[in-house]
């Protein structure tokens, strides 16, 4: 585990967390996008269908063609973001789109528990050095423990979520 790496174990069935995810995380309707012609009618579509503030890009099933080599582990990946969000750092550095969308993956090992992975939004985004960039990447850290909360999913404490039990 790297040390910007958050994990969270989730209750009930794998197939049940995906589901619950990808009802949260709506997919991203380019369509709708596509006929708009001013950034605030981009806005204002984006809060009316990321009721969490989040919206998915783009999911992959790996177990399919993982399973071809033999392996048994569950895994759907994701990016998952918020354009809105992101062109407030992509006016400062456009590269800051190396981390935006976040990459999330839904995982399970045999006899393991579901676990939800996604790398820290701040500590990516804290890496460009710049304050407005930094600043956006905190925000998405309240939206991720947000979304974490909605999906009664644990919050990791480093998105200001409370401890996990035995930790102090």
């Amino acid at each position: 585990m790297t040390e910007s790496r958050l994990a969270v174990d989730v209750d009930g069935s794998f197939d049940d967390a995906v589901a619950r995810y990808e009802a949260a995380v709506p997919a991203f309707p380019a369509e709708q996008f596509e006929r708009l012609a001013d950034w605030q009618a981009v806005t204002e579509l984006t809060d009316r269908i990321a009721a969490h503030g989040f919206l998915i890009y783009w999911r992959f099933l790996a177990d399919p063609l993982m399973g071809i080599a033999g392996n048994t582990a569950r895994c759907r990946m994701y990016l998952m973001g918020n354009h809105v969000l992101a062109e407030r750092m992509y006016r400062h550095d456009p590269v800051a789109m190396l981390y935006a969308p976040l990459r999330t993956v839904i995982t399970q090992v045999a006899a393991e528990p579901v676990r939800f992975s996604i790398d820290q939004p701040s500590r990516q985004f804290a890496s460009f050095g710049d304050p407005a960039i930094a600043a956006v990447g905190r925000e998405l850290d309240r939206k991720l423990a947000h979304l974490l909360e909605v999906l009664g999913w644990p919050v990791p404490p480093e998105l200001g979520g409370p401890a996990s039990p035995g930790e102090a």
